[in-house]
């Protein structure tokens, strides 16, 4: 349990007295950065020569906080950050005032100076030492494999607690769920399994849902106001069948934050005129789009988007800020338009891939993208061609045979590849629906991806890894994890990098390599993909006072030219998200090692 009393000043004097008795006994501040530095470079360097005495797993502990300490206690992160952490702590040894400094930031300097020494949380996994005893040879590896037994067991028991929309009882709930919904709209199972039916009834007013389905008192106060003040919106029968009768029961969480918009964001999105929508354009495309439909930051793919709506709205979508509605009127492109992006990817023969989405191209009939996947092919240049689509789960129905052939007909072996993208968030998601739209592309030898977008409600312990482990098992590969953007109006949705990085080190490792292929990455806005696992990508510059990591992003293009710029992006406290976790029911001591992710 969270006991906000640790942290305060009183606490972390009498917890890590060093640091604060160095600051005491410098005479300026910029003495006691130099003192710091020495007393760090001591710590860091110890351990290294009591290699008896300290484990491998304490050295590499006390070798990532000094890097922490030594970087935001530098000039260049406190110009950058317009916050310094070395004042901070000067004032608190000095008794000076401090009512800025949040327990989130408290905890942060606790936890880091204890790193600093070797200590802190022990590893979720302590107890499991996997190491050679003083057996060897058959008898070791016996008693290892017998470790690895307990260990994989304590892993599915947390697996366990996740909803699997693959399991009997969930398959019985929603054919219960879809007979409702069929019901109360007068239709039958033939109209429910045609796309195009579903597509004509997207449900977009919140009295025809709260008919549906069982909404919250907040929910449905958030969704009657986001459609007064039009955000975009839109769900599928089909979806809505996915959402359990009762709103409480907590199965179906990660699927009801998909699409129904929360208070928060309401509120947020209510100030800003969308009009002006550059403030929403947070990957800012707008700067990286040389002609309209297209947008290219790599030198060898670009992003084509011809159709510029979908069946179904992602609360959170990158692209919401230009789609007004869910299966809007006008959002195919035109004629004109559509042959001008072409022609364009035509004149630049460096592209090889292109990356067809939008909104949603399968929102297009069968017809309109045929002719545009024979447009895209006949370009000598473009060697694969994918389709970025969510309707595995919202219509999995759209991933018809005809379909799938048409897919077929542009696939070429030795020359070109036809390949599609989807979202998949969450175990729940996943149906025998989904399991048969995918087999119905393998079959046709087109190859299917999943990007997940890591946020709150995928986060708990091994949730995320349940959901690979799903996506495997019916042969979808997980591709990317993408950390939330640092965009106001989604906070309840983001989650702190550190917690990313905690599930790709601790969690997915404990996969087979197959189900924990996926690339976790932070969208930097303008520039593309910055790839987390490598901290050579980024690095901590401070700890804001309410306890925000600050972290420049470094582009992609870093090592090829040296005119760049950088992107500073505000992380979300750790202390926050823990707290929120714990009022969620989660026991937070199996988050513990949270802190000691940079």
């Amino acid at each position: 349990m969270i006991d906000i009393n640790t942290y305060r000043p009183e606490y972390l004097l009498s917890v890590i007295p060093q640091i604060f008795d160095i600051a005491r006994k410098s005479d300026t501040i910029e003495a006691f950065r130099q003192n710091a530095a020495q007393y760090v470079h001591k710590l860091q360097y110890e351990p290294l020569d009591e290699v008896r005495s300290f484990s491998e797993g304490t050295i590499i502990r006390v070798r990532d906080c000094s890097q922490a300490v030594n970087q935001i206690f530098s000039h260049r992160s406190e110009e950058k950050s317009n916050f310094s952490v070395a004042k901070a702590l000067w004032d608190i040894s000095h008794n000076h005032p401090r009512p800025d400094l949040s327990s989130a930031f408290y905890a942060e300097m606790l936890h880091l100076f204890l790193g600093l020494h070797g200590k802190g949380p022990r590893p979720k996994f302590a107890d499991y030492h996997l190491v050679p005893s003083s057996l060897d040879g058959r008898e070791a590896a016996i008693e290892r494999s017998s470790q690895l037994d307990t260990l994989s067991e304590d892993v599915t028991k947390y697996m366990d607690r996740y909803s699997d929309g693959l399991a009997q009882a969930s398959m019985d709930r929603r054919h219960r769920r879809r007979n409702h919904i069929l019901k109360k709209l007068g239709a039958s199972l033939s109209d429910w399994e045609d796309w195009r039916w579903q597509y004509g009834h997207v449900m977009r007013d919140p009295e025809m849902i709260k008919q549906l389905v069982n909404l919250s008192p907040a929910q449905a106060i958030a969704l009657d106001t986001a459609r007064k003040i039009k955000i975009p919106f839109g769900i599928t029968p089909y979806y809505l069948s996915l959402m359990d009768e009762d709103p409480d029961s907590g199965k179906d969480t990660a699927i009801r934050s998909q699409v129904l918009p929360p208070s928060s964001y309401v509120d947020q999105i209510s100030e800003y005129d969308r009009k002006e929508n550059s403030c929403l354009d947070f990957m800012r495309e707008a700067d990286t789009s040389p002609i309209d439909l297209i947008t290219r930051r790599y030198p060898s793919i670009c992003i084509f988007k011809p159709f510029n709506s979908c069946p179904q709205i992602c609360v959170y979508c990158q692209r919401n800020w230009e789609i007004e509605d869910a299966m809007m009127p006008g959002a195919m492109a035109s004629k004109k338009q559509i042959q001008e992006a072409v022609d364009w990817i035509r004149r630049h023969p460096a592209i090889h891939e292109v990356l067809i989405t939008g909104g949603d191209p399968l929102g297009m009939n069968d017809a309109g993208l045929d002719r545009i996947l024979a447009e895209i092919s006949a370009i000598p240049s473009i060697e694969r061609i994918r389709i970025g689509t969510r309707t595995l789960v919202t219509a999995p129905m759209r991933i018809s045979e005809k379909l799938a052939d048409i897919l077929a007909k542009y696939r070429e072996p030795y020359k070109r590849q036809v390949a599609v993208v989807t979202h998949i968030q969450h175990p729940y998601e996943i149906t025998p629906d989904t399991a048969a739209a995918v087999e119905r592309l393998r079959e046709k030898s087109i190859p299917v991806f999943n990007q997940l977008v890591y946020t709150f409600f995928i986060s708990r312990r091994f949730e995320a890894a349940f959901l690979r482990r799903n996506l495997t098992r019916i042969g979808v590969s997980p591709y990317y994890s993408f950390n939330t953007k640092g965009k106001e109006e989604t906070l309840e949705y983001r989650v702190p990098i550190a917690r990313l990085l905690q599930e790709q080190k601790e969690e997915a490792r404990l996969l087979p390599g197959m189900s924990r292929t996926d690339e976790a990455v932070y969208n930097v806005p303008g520039m593309g993909k910055n790839y987390l696992r490598a901290r050579q990508h980024r690095d901590l510059i401070s700890i804001l006072p309410d306890g925000t990591r600050l972290h420049e992003f470094h582009p992609w293009e870093k090592n090829i030219t040296r005119n760049i710029s950088t992107h500073i992006g505000q992380d979300v406290p750790i202390l926050d998200y823990l707290i929120r976790l714990e009022a969620a029911g989660e026991d937070v001591s199996d988050y513990e090692t949270i802190w000691y992710y940079f």
